[in-house]
């Protein structure tokens, strides 16, 4: 009778052991599961603001810089490009389109001291530069909590239960090799 007892004592134990496990793992997924969402939201926020600026920006450099169009165009084409219920990777795609067109706007403003000397075209210039800043930190912020969550899926216990609760992996926010590459930059001069 002591060693039945003994079993059952194990088995529940080693039940309520394994129950415990699975709600914790489940716990921690689903935490993990929220942060990158969050985080994306993030993403999302400063996109649309950037988004939101980009065509004050251009407004006000545009009459000065009537013929620097094509600038001006890669720009509105990256703002246009802009949808915030593509996947991931295509945001990441026209999101590193969209910096290298403001970099390229942002270069070419630094040519015309008569457009630097506009206050609103600077203090917009700064807005969008924080912006900047801020989606880099957001992305950085969100691929980490992606690799928390791929890896907590990824190892045991996670592994055993990924199927069990239909966990995916979640891409990070990156770029195509080609937007990788650093951008060539036309400067053009002014005559004199």
């Amino acid at each position: 009778m002591g060693l039945q007892l003994a079993i059952v004592v194990g088995v529940l134990l080693a039940l309520v052991l394994f129950v415990f496990l699975v709600v914790v793992t489940y716990n921690n997924v689903v935490a993990l599961q929220r942060r990158c969402q969050r985080a994306w939201a993030n993403i999302d926020v400063a996109l649309k603001q950037r988004w939101d600026q980009l065509p004050n920006l251009v407004s006000a450099v545009r009459g000065v810089m009537a013929f620097e169009e094509q600038v001006l165009e890669e720009v509105t084409q990256a703002r246009a490009a802009y949808q915030p219920d593509a996947s991931i990777h295509e945001q990441a795609v026209v999101s590193e389109q969209t910096t290298t067109a403001v970099r390229s706007l942002f270069a070419t403003v630094e040519n015309y001291p008569e457009i630097k000397s506009h206050e609103n075209v600077m203090a917009l210039q700064d807005e969008i530069e924080r912006l900047e800043t801020v989606i880099a930190r957001r992305r950085e912020l969100f691929n980490n909590q992606v690799y928390q969550y791929n890896v907590a899926i990824s190892t045991i216990p996670g592994a055993i239960l990924r199927p069990l609760f239909g966990w995916r992996e979640v891409d990070m926010f990156s770029a195509d090799d080609e937007e990788k590459q650093r951008p060539a930059a036309e400067i053009y001069a002014t005559d004199t």
